[in-house]
């Protein structure tokens, strides 16, 4: 069964339950209530119609006038008006007799009954059980007990009555219950589909991601679901990105390892075919063979810090001594391909705790993409500084090709290269600035590349947090 299946019946199952639960509380409380209103009201008008009996008692001495209190009360008995209304002695239609199925039996001190607004116990009659409720009346004057007034309500009539008030509310909640499990049901439906439609959505975009498409659900909301489509659109981009450089990749190791081989082979055989000195030929493969081994070199480094494995060496380090020691050692290759190197850095710029050979390793990749970033004429300047933090900030600035706008979120890819190293045939893996990176979040710190475009230069900064 589909989830908006599962959806709909789940909303369904539950308002159904919920309408009946209250349809069935709704008719037993009301049965309940009512049951208890009238027990109530019999006491209630037990005691007001004693204390009537006892005026009247009080002001005539007698009983005399207990059938006119009965009547004024409206508990009056006659046969020619319980279908029917009561006709005035002028044929006008007057106000109802009182017609509550209540029974009322008025008995004196001796016992014996007085009145019986049904006609059913003769006046005289000696009676010792009645049920329902019953009130004494006094006689005012003496304050003394001259009878009892029995008031039952009559729970057999009482019943129909009941019974068609429940029937009624029972059909009205019936047909109320019916329109809202109706409504609820319809807008049940709506709402699993509205809820259902992005994970459908979500399982198209995924199949067609297995099937090696890109693709992008649509964002209509900020809720949950809403949230889910943009993660999936965040990782689809990321995936796309990640199959675009994985091709990149797998070209440009091929062309990395390629081109050595190619070398090999063709110093190899011409070597064999004697038109290469044994000397030069194998100057030239172990060459060949040092740039295949820098390679894989590079690439099991980076696999150990991906693992987990890279652990640094820290030790006291003098960053003027350190960046000095680089700057000499890149020299040589800038002054034979024209390109000036300069160092502004004080002497007495702060000692960090870092690994020397890492963090020269990293400046080394930097300064290596510089000088070959970097025509003849150009200039390289490598500086030092300190934030009002007391991080130490490392750049290396070069005016060389510089680096289009839509290559800069992707410089620190593993392998990747930019439009313009591409296009002037430079040399190169594309891992120097990946593992840069790698070294510098090893030590705590961050780097950044900026570029204003091409033919604008380029300014590497490494920040490097203060000692603790």
């Amino acid at each position: 069964m589909s989830l908006r299946w599962r959806i709909l019946g789940s909303i369904v199952v539950i308002v159904l339950f919920s309408v009946l639960a209250s349809i069935a509380v709704g008719y037993y409380a009301t049965q309940f209530r009512l049951d208890s209103f009238v027990d109530r009201l019999g006491g209630d008008e037990a005691v007001q119609l004693a204390g009537r009996l006892s005026r009247e008692y009080s002001a005539s001495g007698s009983w005399a006038n207990a059938e006119e209190v009965l009547d004024e009360a409206g508990y009056g008995f006659n046969q020619d008006r319980q279908d029917g209304e009561h006709e005035s002695e002028h044929g006008d239609s007057a106000e109802p007799f009182h017609r509550d199925p209540i029974r009322v039996v008025i008995v004196d001190s001796e016992g014996r009954v007085v009145l019986d607004n049904r006609r059913q116990i003769p006046p005289g009659s000696a009676i010792t059980d009645l049920g329902g409720h019953r009130a004494a009346v006094l006689d005012l004057a003496s304050n003394q007990s001259v009878g009892q007034v029995h008031l039952d309500v009559e729970q057999e009539n009482l019943a129909t009555e009941s019974h068609g008030f429940l029937s009624a509310l029972l059909y009205v909640a019936t047909i109320g219950g019916a329109l809202t499990a109706a409504v609820a049901i319809a807008l049940a439906t709506w709402l699993s589909k509205r809820i259902t439609a992005p994970v459908n959505a979500l399982t198209r975009a995924t199949q067609a991601i297995a099937e090696g498409e890109t693709t992008q659900l649509p964002v209509t909301s900020s809720d949950e679901l809403g949230r889910m489509s943009a993660a999936f659109n965040r990782m689809s981009a990321a995936l796309d990105a990640q199959r675009n450089l994985r091709k990149r990749l797998v070209d440009d190791v091929s062309h990395e390892i390629n081109s050595p081989l190619s070398v090999i082979r063709l110093e190899a055989k011409a070597l064999g075919d004697g038109l290469q000195p044994p000397g030069s030929a194998s100057q030239h493969i172990i060459e060949e063979v040092d740039r295949l081994r820098g390679l894989v070199s590079d690439l099991d480094w980076l696999a150990e810090t991906d693992q987990g494995e890279y652990r640094l060496s820290l030790e006291p380090t003098s960053l003027h001594d350190l960046l000095s020691a680089e700057v000499d050692r890149w020299q040589p290759l800038c002054q034979a391909r024209g390109v000036e190197l300069t160092l502004q850095a004080a002497v007495d710029f702060p000692t960090l705790p870092v690994d020397r050979l890492r963090i020269s390793q990293a400046l080394g990749n930097i300064l290596n993409n510089a000088v070959n970033c970097t025509d003849s004429g150009g200039s390289i300047r490598v500086t030092a500084g300190s934030d009002r933090e007391g991080a130490a900030t490392l750049s290396v600035t070069d005016d060389g090709m510089g680096i289009a706008p839509d290559d800069l979120p992707h410089v620190f890819d593993r392998f990747y290269r930019t439009r313009q190293s591409r296009d002037s045939g430079l040399s190169g893996k594309g891992l120097g600035l990946a593992i840069a990176r790698t070294i510098v979040d090893a030590h705590g710190g961050t780097i950044d590349l900026s570029s204003d475009g091409p033919g604008h230069g380029t300014v590497v900064t490494i920040r490097l947090p203060p000692a603790k």
